[in-house]
């Protein structure tokens, strides 16, 4: 793939993703989530699939929608809130805390910098970038696995982890898609550039795709 037809596979991707599921944290994101919401299902979504985030997300927003209210729920309560979410008991554990933090250090308002919020314990780049893009509009690259996958499936990069791919992406991907790139290539990876046997007999950037790493397909 040539670094200039990243311009045709937004193109497509922007075309196909009205027939996708959205991916979780951008519905709650669009559903006047606040940055506290964005935050708490990213942590939610982390190893859970996407209806068991946004099942869970729901019930404990509808129990808590800010940091001031979380407090007042004990661990045990957020636990059974967000089971069967993945590690459901540690992510439990880590939202009480965080919550904590917001409303005793930054007046529970939700910082609006990467740095800053990867000063919480259990928050790493990709929650980070996705509160910054999705809850505050402001610029940032959000890697995932599927972002991380398909940027390399493509060849358009070549890097061996996300935190790679982030650095590398924040070089050459034109800004203009830096916030999207994330949902799209997401809802991509989750309904038909699969990980293993990908959909490439139907895909529409087949032509152009570096198809790295597939040795299998249908």
């Amino acid at each position: 793939m040539k670094p200039q037809d990243i311009h045709s596979v937004i193109a497509v991707l922007r075309e196909e993703y009205k027939t996708w599921q959205t991916p979780a944290v951008t519905i709650v994101a669009q559903c006047n989530g606040s940055p506290f919401k964005v935050l708490i299902s990213c942590i939610i979504s982390l190893r859970t699939k996407d209806d068991v985030t946004a099942q869970a997300s729901a019930r404990i927003f509808a129990r808590a929608e800010t940091p001031e209210e979380m407090v007042l729920l004990s661990v045990e309560e957020i636990s059974g809130l967000i089971y069967p979410a993945g590690f459901y008991r540690t992510k439990a554990a880590q939202i009480a805390v965080l919550s904590q933090e917001l409303v005793g250090k930054y007046h529970g308002i939700v910082p609006d910098s990467i740095d800053e919020l990867l000063r919480f314990k259990g928050v790493g780049r990709k929650t980070a970038n996705l509160v910054v893009t999705l809850g505050f509009g402001k610029p940032g690259i959000c890697v995932d696995t599927h972002v991380h996958r398909i940027c390399n499936r493509l060849g358009y990069i070549s890097t061996k982890t996300p935190d790679d791919t982030e650095k590398v992406l924040r070089n050459v991907l034109p800004a203009e898609y830096w916030i999207e790139i994330n949902d799209l290539l997401v809802a991509f990876g989750q309904n038909h550039c699969h990980p293993v046997s990908p959909r490439c007999s139907t895909c529409r950037v087949a032509d152009i795709c570096g198809r790295i790493g597939v040795t299998v397909s249908r």
